[in-house]
């Protein structure tokens, strides 16, 4: 199954590093709320750049 285009438009921008405000006017949102729905965690990019606990080995 493919996103939708704004979907992974949204989500390539949030990946680039650019901010809910900026995505929302590309999309066009009149709703900061609207755009929050495309704000998910990335657990594989998290899982990246995550710092093991201390006293532990990293997973």
């Amino acid at each position: 199954m493919r996103a939708h285009p704004r979907h992974a438009l949204a989500g390539e921008m949030l990946r680039q590093g650019a901010g809910l405000t900026a995505i929302g006017q590309v999309l066009r949102h009149q709703d900061l709320a609207t755009t929050a729905l495309y704000a998910k965690v990335d657990f594989t990019a998290l899982r990246a750049v995550a710092q093991s606990w201390p006293g532990t080995e990293a997973a």
